[in-house]
Order: C-alpha cells, then structure tokens, then sequence
C-alpha cells in the first residue's frame, strides 16, 4: 500500500529539509515530496504537528541472540527498536557463540529477516572468541555481511593486536568499533570512581581506564590510516582528546549514550543496580562536555548500548550485578528532553547524530535520508504526547533501566520500514 504523509515537519539534513511538507512512499522508496500532494491509491495519515525523521539507526545494539534469548531476542529487540523509532540498529558480536565466523554472520542475517520487522546489521568480532589474542577471519566475515568490528564488552588490551585489526580492515573500509577500557586500572570497580563511590564503600573506576586507551587508539587511528569508532564515551577529557584528533584529520569517530548526558553518578546513590553500567556513570563536569561535544560536532553518533539482562543478573548486591541497562525505547525521548528542550541542539543536529552519520559510518548509503529514492526508513515522533516509563509496557524482554517511573515527553506514533508501517500508536504490525 502506497502511503501518504501529510503536513508534517520534515528534518532530513542531507536534503536540508526543514519544514512542513508532504511524504509519498511508493514500492519501499520515498516517491514523491512536495507541498498537497495527492496519490487515490494511497494510505493518508495526517502528521501536522509531529516531527517526520528518516528512520533512526543505532550503531551499539546487544541483541543477545544466539545464546541468551531470555535477556532478548530479535523479535523483541526489533519491538522495542521500533518503538523507539529505530529502523535498523547494529547488533554487536559478544553473543554466545560470539559473531567470530562467517556462519554466525550468516545466521543473524537469516533469523533477523525472517523477523522482517526491521534493519539488523551484523558486527563481527575482532579476535576470535572474543579473547583478544587472535584476529579472526576478518575478510570471510565483511563477505558473509558485516558492517563494522568490535569486540565491545571486552577491551582489546594488546595495542599490536589492535594495530594489525586496523590495518586489515582499512582493505575492507570497515570501522573498528573500541571499547576504551584499561582493565588494569578498572579492575573490580563498579562505578565511577570519586567522591560518590568512596561514600557508599564501593570500588571505583578511574576515569583514566577510558582516556588512556583512548588516547591509544587515536595513536594507533594516526598510525594505520585505519578508522577508529571510538563507543559510549563519557568523560571530559575523552572528549577533548577526539577534539584534537579531528582536528588533526585523524580517521577517529566516536558516540556516547543518552544515559552518559541524562543522568550522572548520582543515579547510583539509592545501590540501583540499573544505574550500574560500563563505562560508569560520571560527575555533571562530564555531563555537560558531553552536552557540548554533541553541539559542536566532537562526537559523531548518539547510540544506545541497549544491554538488556534478565533480573536475576540484576536484582543482587551492587557489587554483584551485571554492567549494563535497556535504551532503545527511551534514547529518542531522553535526547529530545535533554538535548532540544533543554537547547545544546536542534532537530537538524539530533537527527545527523542518529540517523546520517550512522548510515555515513556504515556504509548504508540509501539509509538516513528522505530524499526521493531513498529507503522508505521514516519514522514519526509527536512531542507533545508524553509517556511514563512502565515495566509492563517495555518491549525489551528485560526491564533494566533506571528511568522506570520517569515521565518522558515525546513518543514515536508511526514507524515505516522498508515501505511498509510497522509500528503504530502502540501496535505493531
């Protein structure tokens, strides 16, 4: 069915659209844009007063499938992915067995579409088993379909190892995506290091296990020629030091969370687990040079981490508990309250940092615009309809967010992938 959308507020930066205007989506593809269009054949849903986006992408999804589908399946995670108006999100490669081979390439892409209800990208392990001492078979696994490589979870502590990733995937023009973690030095630490974690009697991480190896990588970006997708971010210093990179032409791109803009170390006084991920929460000097390496362009990407885990990993002793919490439902939410109402950025800037640069990183060339051509990815968000952050009404097989009970303003009322509505006002199709 042809679809027709009408009055909405388009942001599609790369056609530098920014106004009200009419969508046609025709066989998978944005068709037509232009002011009162008509088509008799199509589906009219009128959007005046909503924001129309290319369908979001996020570059940091834990799916969890194959191994631990009671934290998450791609059925679930496709339905909260939808939910929070991402058309196609990145799933990384720390699964059980680990994404190390072309098979399991392979098979992500053939469950996944069976599922048919969004975009899902492989990414492929830099070591094998994710162990960090022997790269895997990095060109059978860009052919079997790979979009990037990580072995995020698990820091690549050999910076040679890590030297000889780059130069290989450079031949395949795939980014390596680094988890910036000096294990060493964060040894046993389950939150922020700093006043905070000496009051409650809990082991710190120093914010120096992320710059070191940060500063590494870039080194190692300089080195190669190689590119460097530096994740999840969270301290002022990290961000000065890409700051530099960049200026210098080094090939580094890098994201952080809206859990690392929205909330700091403070989320942990209560012992929420939740609110226990990695890298930690950080301090409000954090906060907002996050805040501003997000305005002025420093960092690339916002992305979710969404690291779902069953509540047995969770409801135990901090000390105890698993590092990681949900995102994919609230991430555009929290970025519209705590980015756009509150002023670092506007909608041109939000959806470059969700959606463009994303699909430029990736090389999913017909992803992130509205343009005629283009991938029928389009996602609508009302911003005046509010929700409450409800265990009963997460879509994520697992509820491990700090934000529940939290009123979010702004939902996602329609999601059209691949031409077709997937998802809308709370149903999916």
């Amino acid at each position: 069915m042809d679809i027709l959308l009408k009055g909405g507020h388009i942001v599609d930066p790369i056609n530098k659209v920014d106004s009200s205007s009419d969508i046609l989506i025709k066989d998978e593809k944005i068709a037509k844009i232009g002011k009162s269009l008509k088509a008799n054949s199509a589906r009219i849903i009128d959007c005046d007063g909503k924001f129309v986006l290319p369908g979001l992408i996020d570059m940091h999804t834990h799916l969890r499938q194959p191994g631990r589908e009671d934290e998450e399946t791609f059925l679930t995670g496709s339905k909260a992915a939808l939910k929070g108006g991402f058309a196609s999100v990145l799933c990384m490669a720390n699964t059980n067995p680990p994404v190390d081979n072309k098979g399991v390439v392979e098979y992500i892409y053939t469950e996944s579409k069976r599922m048919g209800l969004i975009n899902i990208y492989a990414v492929g392990a830099v070591t094998k088993n994710l162990e960090g001492k022997e790269l895997t078979e990095i060109g059978q696994i860009f052919e079997a379909g790979a979009r990037a490589l990580s072995d995020d979870g698990k820091p690549i502590m050999n910076a040679q190892l890590l030297r000889c990733a780059l130069e290989y995937a450079k031949m395949f023009d795939l980014p390596i995506i680094s988890h910036c973690e000096d294990l060493n030095l964060s040894k046993d630490g389950v939150m922020n290091e700093g006043f905070i974690s000496t009051k409650l009697g809990l082991r710190g991480i120093p914010r120096a296990s992320e710059i070191v190896m940060v500063m590494r990588d870039i080194e190692l970006a300089e080195l190669t020629g190689g590119k460097v997708h530096i994740a999840h971010i969270t301290t002022w210093q990290a961000v000065e030091l890409i700051r530099q990179a960049k200026r210098k032409g080094i090939k580094v791109t890098c994201e952080t969370c809206p859990h690392y803009f929205a909330l700091t170390e403070e989320a942990v006084l209560g012992f929420d687990t939740n609110a226990k991920v990695n890298p930690p929460l950080r301090t409000k000097e954090d906060v907002e040079a996050i805040k501003k390496g997000l305005s002025d362009g420093t960092i690339d990407v916002i992305a979710t981490d969404h690291a779902p885990h069953s509540e047995e990993e969770k409801d135990v002793e901090f000390d105890s508990a698993v590092f990681g919490m949900v995102g994919l439902e609230t991430a555009l939410s929290l970025s519209f309250a705590e980015l756009i109402e509150k002023g670092p950025l506007n909608w041109k800037q939000l959806v470059e940092k969700m959606s463009v640069i994303p699909a430029k990183i990736l090389g999913l060339n017909n992803k992130g615009s509205l343009g005629i051509g283009a991938d029928a990815d389009v996602v609508v968000f009302d911003p005046k309809t509010s929700w409450v952050v409800e265990i009963k009404k997460l879509e994520s097989k697992s509820k491990n967010t700090p934000f529940i009970g939290k009123k979010l303003d702004g939902a996602v009322i329609l999601a059209v992938v691949g031409g077709r509505i997937r998802y809308e006002n709370g149903e999916f199709k």
